[in-house]
């Protein structure tokens, strides 16, 4: 930020001298050169409107459609946190947590919503929110930024006696508007999994895709948090499995490239009163899991390894003390201690508590609370470019 910062005010510096230019300041003057360097501006709401305002070149380049849609497709896979979605009775609201001047105002995404819509929020990944309208049977896919919106008709397997829809949207790659929806549901009575994937290129869903589920996930099989998205790592989606009052719990793996499913066990189990877990991306990549118990407000990092010979395991990375991060001075304060969601691209977990929510960075163990919340909510992450840069000049 710092060599940005540098470089646009020595751009500055050289249009202001009054004397010739030199052959050196040449490429300079190059409108295909300068869009590359601002196209290197960080994702932040602020950067495209501070930059219009050094001159009236700046501001057509960063100004142009053309421009504003490569700078979203550059930053698309490192995105800022710009807030989080809440799903509360059907009612979709936009909270945002970043400070002035990236600051989104909560009213900017906004869904008209049908009567007969009964939407809910699957989840969100880059700039893109999945709902399923389980009373039309349809899952809509909607970029907030630009408002375009998507109704796919789900097909109709998933609505034979499964016991939860989950899913999850991925936009294409180096494209804007095309897109995936996975869609994965757990079947009481067959005993399994089943998964399929729909292409907005190709117009349709793909072959249903299904694995079996483990003896011991049978009974009362469900995603752990009906609410809690997907988490993608590498080439693969994970989803937490759990049953009630289970010896061991599992995650649910669908991957993208191979298009197969597997389910993995978890080397804790989780209760519904006490546990409660997160598949994440480990430090230094591959699949993890962060897992909270309620009783002493301590959280596990856990990393999947794999050793010479192919064989998986798990291993304790890290163990965070809640209590003492959160200032979570009673019994009574750690009651209630449950996640409530999390940011892949960021690594950002929101945790909710009896005296209010939390947002904590993994990496730096950075804390900052939140106002209320429901109880699940889904980080946005997204690049949003202001829109009317010409009218809405942020200083």
């Amino acid at each position: 930020m710092y060599l940005m910062n540098s470089y646009i005010f020595a751009l500055q510096h050289l249009r202001r001298r009054r004397h010739p230019r030199s052959s050196a300041a040449a490429p300079l003057e190059d409108d295909d050169l300068l869009s590359e360097i601002l196209l290197c501006l960080p994702p932040q709401p602020s950067s495209l409107p501070r930059a219009s305002v050094v001159c009236k070149r700046w501001h057509r380049l960063v100004t142009d459609p053309h421009f504003i849609c490569r700078f979203r497709r550059h930053h698309r896979r490192n995105p800022p946190l710009l807030g989080f979605f809440n799903s509360d009775r059907g009612r979709i609201s936009f909270q945002p947590i970043m400070d002035a001047p990236n600051r989104v105002p909560s009213g900017r995404f906004s869904l008209q919503l049908d009567d007969g819509d009964g939407l809910r929020l699957l989840g969100c990944r880059h700039g893109l929110v999945l709902f399923l309208a389980y009373q039309r049977k349809q899952v809509l896919v909607w970029d907030p930024v630009t408002d375009d919106q998507h109704r796919i008709a789900v097909p109709t397997v998933f609505y034979m006696n499964t016991t939860r829809i989950q899913g999850t949207v991925l936009p294409a790659d180096g494209e804007v508007h095309d897109f995936q929806v996975v869609l994965v549901a757990a079947f009481q009575d067959d005993r399994q999994v089943l998964a399929s994937v729909y292409s907005s290129q190709a117009g349709v869903w793909g072959n249903p895709i299904s694995a079996p589920l483990p003896p011991e996930t049978y009974a009362d099989v469900q995603f752990t948090h009906v609410c809690m998205p997907s988490v993608l790592v590498g080439d693969s989606l994970y989803w937490p499995l759990s049953r009630n009052f289970a010896s061991s719990s599992h995650i649910l793996e669908f991957n993208l490239e191979r298009q197969g499913l597997a389910v993995i066990e978890l080397p804790v189990y989780i209760s519904e009163d006490y546990t409660d877990l997160t598949a994440m991306r480990a430090e230094g990549g591959g699949l993890g899991f962060l897992f909270v118990s309620e009783p002493d407000a301590r959280a596990q990092l856990w990393k999947r390894k794999t050793d010479c010979d192919g064989v998986a395991s798990w291993g304790l990375e890290k163990t965070i003390e809640l209590d003492e991060l959160l200032s979570l001075n009673s019994e009574e304060e750690r009651q209630f201690l449950m996640f409530s969601g999390f940011a892949e691209c960021n690594n950002v977990v929101f945790l909710k508590t009896r005296i209010g929510p939390f947002m904590v960075e993994l990496e730096s163990l950075q804390v900052k609370k939140l106002f209320k919340t429901t109880s699940f909510c889904h980080p946005f992450e997204s690049v949003y470019v202001v829109p009317s840069i010409s009218k809405q000049l942020i200083l």
